[in-house]
């Protein structure tokens, strides 16, 4: 089976991260526990796990010419993503995120996009040459709307499918729905999207038919422990999820859709795909942090094989 190639475009963040006792009120001060500086942002969490699930990748983004970014690029390249088209922004800081947390799991974020909100259509443009040679184009919605759009169009315009990881969610214009191959919606995003929370599969089945009926080709609603609603022109189907005790849930998202991706590039079926990133969420679930927690192909493929050989005999 050949590898995929993926052409992910998105964001690139730092998360800084201080644990304290209780969340501060407004003017107090608190003595914090500990701090951890870990790599983020929407869009580079899913190209790591793409790559980590077999996918050749290559990753558009922005990143400011700070340590912030000089860090994010060399983490990029150790998993072996192609970044000659990760530009470095002679102005802007990289993307930060602020993350407070308290002893309860509590916590309060401040986010400050910098270098993100400076994707621009000219430079999706400049590295048009991708889409000549990548089955499937991964977008998510944590720079600029404009610029995902024009993705999503050249992407069309070469043929290539278009996934859309619909987060952060928002309200979507009727020409970036159109004509989509594929969206990714968690329960949340899906109310947002669709007026309708997909809280049992006859809700989540009425929610994607709101999304196909405004262009979409298919839709994926993830729907956490319970697995994920595959819904095609042929057939709406629950794609169940691995049984696992989860630690954190933070990086279960971009696990599933870069595993998504991985597995679609290669041709896989739809079904096929969504039990491949289902068992990709699961795994990263059982771990602490982003991607860090991301898995890689044997251990997706190993689960996939334990959970085959402990289903009962049809």
């Amino acid at each position: 089976m050949s590898q995929a190639r993926v052409l992910v475009i998105g964001s690139s963040n730092t998360d800084l991260i201080v644990q304290s006792p209780n969340l501060p009120s407004p003017g107090q001060t608190v003595m914090a526990s500990s701090f951890s500086s870990l790599p983020g942002g929407k869009g580079a969490n899913q190209a790591v796990a793409a790559a980590r699930s077999g996918a050749i990748v290559s990753f558009v983004a922005r990143i400011g010419s700070d340590a912030y970014g000089s860090q994010a690029l060399c983490r990029l390249e150790a998993e072996g993503i192609d970044t000659n088209f990760v530009m470095k922004d002679p102005d802007l800081p990289s993307g930060i995120a602020s993350i407070l947390v308290d002893d309860t799991g509590e916590n309060v974020i401040a986010v400050v996009p910098g270098a993100n909100a400076a994707l621009s259509p000219v430079q999706i443009d400049a590295a048009g040459s991708l889409f000549e040679r990548v089955s499937i184009c991964l977008l998510q919605l944590e720079t600029p709307l404009p610029t995902v759009l024009h993705a999503a169009n050249l992407a069309k315009e070469h043929g290539v499918p278009v996934i859309l990881n619909p987060a952060p969610a928002r309200k979507l214009p009727p020409q970036l729905l159109s004509g989509l191959f594929l969206v990714t919606p968690n329960e949340t995003e899906t109310g947002i999207l669709t007026g309708i929370l997909p809280e049992t599969e006859k809700t989540a089945r009425q929610a994607a038919d709101v999304l196909m009926d405004g262009g979409v080709n298919n839709v994926i609603i993830t729907l956490g422990a319970r697995g994920a609603l595959l819904a095609t022109d042929r057939e709406a189907v629950m794609v169940p999820a691995p049984a696992v005790v989860a630690r954190d849930t933070t990086g279960a998202g971009d696990a599933f859709n870069g595993a998504l991706a991985a597995a679609l590039g290669r041709m896989r079926s739809l079904r096929d795909a969504v039990d491949f990133a289902n068992c990709a969420g699961a795994l990263a679930v059982t771990r602490v942090g982003a991607q860090a927690a991301l898995p890689r192909e044997a251990e997706i493929r190993a689960l996939m094989d334990a959970r085959t050989q402990s289903q009962p005999p049809r």
